[in-house]
Parts: C-alpha cells; sequence; structure tokens
C-alpha cells in the first residue's frame, strides 16, 4: 500500500509536469504584457481550458518543422518546441518525496495539488523575476481552505489555526522585508509568502521557520555562487520564489516525516 502511494503521487507528478512547460511559457511575460497566446512561431495555442492545458509542443510546428527544431531565437523565454524532461521529472520527484514522508494521511492530497502549481512558479519567476497574480493569489486563497478540509478527515497530523497564523506571519514577515528593501525583494514574493507560511504552519511554528530560513539559506548560497564565479554582482537580483519554494518543501518533508506514526 504504502509502494503503491508513492507510485502513484510519482505518476500524478510527472503528468501534471507535462502540463507546465506551456503554461510556464504563457506566463513568462513582462509586468503588463499580456499572456502568450501564440507559440514563438505565431500558431495559436488549441486545446482545453482555452489553450493553456496541452502539452509543450505545438501541434501545428510539429507537422512544419522537425522536432526538437527551435522555431525562432528571438524569443528570451524557452519556445514550446519539445518537452523539457527536467520539469516532469522534477514534479514527479517532489510529489513521490512528499508521498514518502507524509503516507496516507488527508494532508497529502493538498501537498499533490499544490506540487505542479510551485513548480510553475518557480519556473516563471526563474525566467522573468515574476510571480503572478493569478497563481499567487489562488493559492493564498486555496491553502487555507484545502487544508481545512483536511483537518475535518480523520487521520490528519496537522492543525489548521496554526496554519492559518503561519500564513499571516510569513506574510507579515516579507511584507516587512519588502518595505525595507523593495528592490530586493519582490511584491509577488510577499503574496506567495501567505501560501507557504500556511502550508508550513499546518506542522507548526518550528517548522515554520525551518523552511523560512532554508528558503533564506539556498537564496544566499546561489547568490553567494554566482558572486565568486564572477557570474553576478553583489547587488544583482536574482529570483527568490524558487528558493522560498525550495525551502518550504524542504520543511514540509521534515514535518511531515516528523508527524509520521513511530513503527
Amino acid at each position: 500500500m504504502y509502494v503503491t502511494l508513492i507510485a502513484l503521487a510519482a505518476l500524478w507528478g510527472a503528468a501534471t509536469g507535462l502540463l507546465v512547460p506551456r503554461a510556464a511559457y504563457r506566463l513568462s511575460v513582462e509586468p503588463d504584457e499580456p499572456w502568450r497566446d501564440t507559440c514563438p512561431a505565431g500558431h495559436p495555442f488549441t486545446g482545453a481550458a482555452r489553450g493553456w492545458l496541452g502539452r509543450a509542443r505545438c501541434a501545428t510546428c510539429t507537422t512544419s518543422v522537425p522536432a526538437g527544431r527551435p522555431l525562432t531565437t528571438t524569443t528570451t523565454a524557452e519556445p514550446p518546441t519539445r518537452t523539457p524532461v527536467l520539469v516532469p521529472l522534477l514534479t514527479a520527484l517532489a510529489s513521490a518525496a512528499l508521498a514518502a514522508a507524509t503516507g496516507p494521511r488527508p494532508e497529502l492530497a493538498v501537498w499533490l495539488l499544490a506540487t505542479p502549481f510551485a513548480v510553475l512558479l518557480a519556473t516563471v519567476d526563474r525566467r522573468v523575476h515574476r510571480l503572478p497574480d493569478q497563481l499567487t493569489l489562488p493559492l493564498a486563497a486555496a491553502a487555507p481552505l484545502l487544508l481545512g478540509a483536511a483537518e475535518l478527515l480523520p487521520g490528519e497530523a496537522g492543525s489548521w489555526p496554526t496554519a492559518l497564523l503561519g500564513g499571516l506571519a510569513l506574510g507579515a514577515g516579507y511584507f516587512v522585508l519588502f518595505l525595507i528593501n523593495p528592490n530586493g525583494l519582490g511584491f509577488g514574493d510577499v503574496k506567495l509568502a501567505l501560501s507557504l507560511g500556511v502550508t508550513l504552519g499546518w506542522y507548526g511554528w518550528s517548522i515554520l521557520f525551518l523552511g523560512a530560513f532554508a528558503g533564506f539559506l539556498f537564496g544566499s548560497l546561489y547568490g553567494l555562487t554566482l558572486v565568486l564565479l564572477r557570474r553576478a554582482g553583489r547587488k544583482s537580483a536574482i529570483p527568490f520564489g524558487p528558493f522560498m519554494i525550495a525551502g518550504a518543501f524542504a520543511g514540509l518533508l521534515l514535518g511531515a516525516f516528523a508527524a509520521s506514526p513511530t513503527p
């Protein structure tokens, strides 16, 4: 049963991860620019959810150019002409790890639903240093609602009131940092902190602090590495969303594992 749960979670991650590249390409635009509705060659996206759901490869381009051949070299985002292996692999591994740490507890469904959106946010922020409101705000609303439903089910191992307070606390902390240094921290990070604080707070204050600290640690190490390699300066901006998400992921794994009953 336990192995089956992990395998199903991995399959879920791989399947949803296949949908991330197209959405990431469409969302990777500068502020105030409309979302992309065509591939780099100008073919409109079609399919479910008004073209938001589907393979990374443009259906029209697959019949007119060899598979994997770039359609243009002018776009700053990765063109959806092929399905990157890394994204579904990463989503599958993250889902499997969460299933292994959480087990068959009701909050696992929340973690699995949030995983592809977290990967999508990290991908977009890495490309254009943006965390779109169309993702961060629904996540901030959905996280407490879904965990509230999970607490009503038997076998849960978290605290919904602490989760709510955790979201407010982490969001407030990031808001203060934004006010202190708006050039170093974007307001999108503040909005993302709301949902991450809820998920980390589910397992208690210690996990919340650990996950938040891990995000800053990962981001600092990345920035320091770039400086040492002379690929960035001390004041160069880096996308912080992926490190916030990575820190929260580490905290969730530890919190879920610690909450598991000992055999």
